[in-house]
This record gives C-alpha cells, sequence and structure tokens, in this order.
C-alpha cells in the first residue's frame, strides 16, 4: 500500500492538513461559504457559539495568511472589517458544508453507537 505523502511529518502538504483539522477553521470557513457576501467579526462571532473573541481572531488571520480569506478594513469610524472566502477556501469551504450535512444526516447513527458503545459490558479475560 502507498504511503500518502501528506501523512509523513516532513510534507508540506501535512501543515495545511493540521491548519484545516482545527474545529474552528471547520466552522469558520463553513459559515463563510454559506454566506451570501462579506461577514463582519461580531456577525461571525454570533454565528459560532462557542468561539471566544481571541480565538476567532487567531483563527481569520490565519485563514487570511493561506489566502483562504479576505479581510477588508473600510476607513470609516471606528474601522470596519469584513470577512469573505476566497476562491481557494470557497473549494475547501465547500467540502467542509458537505461534512456538516453528512454530520446533521448521520447524527442519530452515531449517538447510537455510541450509547451502545458506553453502556457494553466489559469484556472478561480469557482463560
Amino acid at each position: 500500500m502507498d504511503t500518502v505523502q501528506a501523512y509523513l511529518t516532513r510534507c508540506p502538504a501535512r501543515t495545511v492538513l493540521d491548519a484545516l483539522a482545527n474545529k474552528w477553521t471547520l466552522l469558520v470557513l463553513s459559515s463563510l461559504t454559506k454566506a451570501e457576501g462579506p461577514v463582519r467579526f461580531n456577525e461571525l462571532r454570533r454565528a459560532l457559539e462557542g468561539i471566544t473573541q481571541k480565538v476567532l481572531t487567531q483563527t481569520l488571520r490565519s485563514l487570511e495568511r493561506d489566502g483562504l480569506v479576505r479581510r477588508t478594513v473600510y476607513p470609516t469610524v471606528p474601522p470596519r472589517v469584513e470577512y469573505t472566502v476566497t476562491e481557494l477556501g470557497s473549494q475547501v469551504g465547500g467540502l467542509f458544508c458537505v461534512l456538516g450535512e453528512w454530520s446533521e444526516q448521520h447524527v442519530h447513527e452515531i449517538l447510537a453507537a455510541r450509547e451502545a458503545f458506553d453502556t457494553r459490558p466489559e469484556p472478561q479475560p480469557i482463560g
């Protein structure tokens, strides 16, 4: 079986997988992909229950650095800042949206499997 290069620590693609595997990255990109235009910071924060201001700021900066999100600052007082997903970000955001839809469709099966696992008897030692 061939090893996928992105699974190797020395592969630069591994850094991309590491960044995308973050739950907040997934949720921020999904939200921006589904948005019908630019989104302001506080709108995004309200949409993502549980995210702190610090984590959202770090996530958006990381996504901007990776070319997945575009940050636009308008010269107003106070400054107005909007975020949009780039073409590259839209591609991966679309994958995340599909993953979210799959999760919603199969949540009951997953919860049932967890319940079955958590309530099964402990295996007895052999011998």
